[in-house]
């Protein structure tokens, strides 16, 4: 089965489902559904932009360069031949 078939047999699913709803309920569901499609959208295209940009930092360049040289730890011993 291919995937379109998957998807329209759960859509043909849902329909049976929810063809006893109220007008109303239908109309609520629609309203709901609608809301989650749109805070869906907004959260893709913010995690999309924050995955670009500089690094952030009070600091500046020279200090930052300095505190990265002064944390690195030089443990390699020279063994006798």
């Amino acid at each position: 089965m291919k995937a379109a078939d998957i998807n329209n047999t759960l859509i043909e699913g849902y329909l049976r489902l929810l063809e006893n709803l109220s007008p109303s309920n239908k109309l609520d569901l629609i309203s709901k559904l609608t809301m989650s499609m749109k805070t869906e959208i907004t959260d893709k295209k913010k995690s999309f932009k924050k995955s670009f940009g500089a690094f952030e930092s009070s600091k500046s360049a020279d200090e930052i360069i300095k505190e990265i040289r002064d944390s690195r730890t030089f443990n390699r011993q020279i063994e006798p031949l």
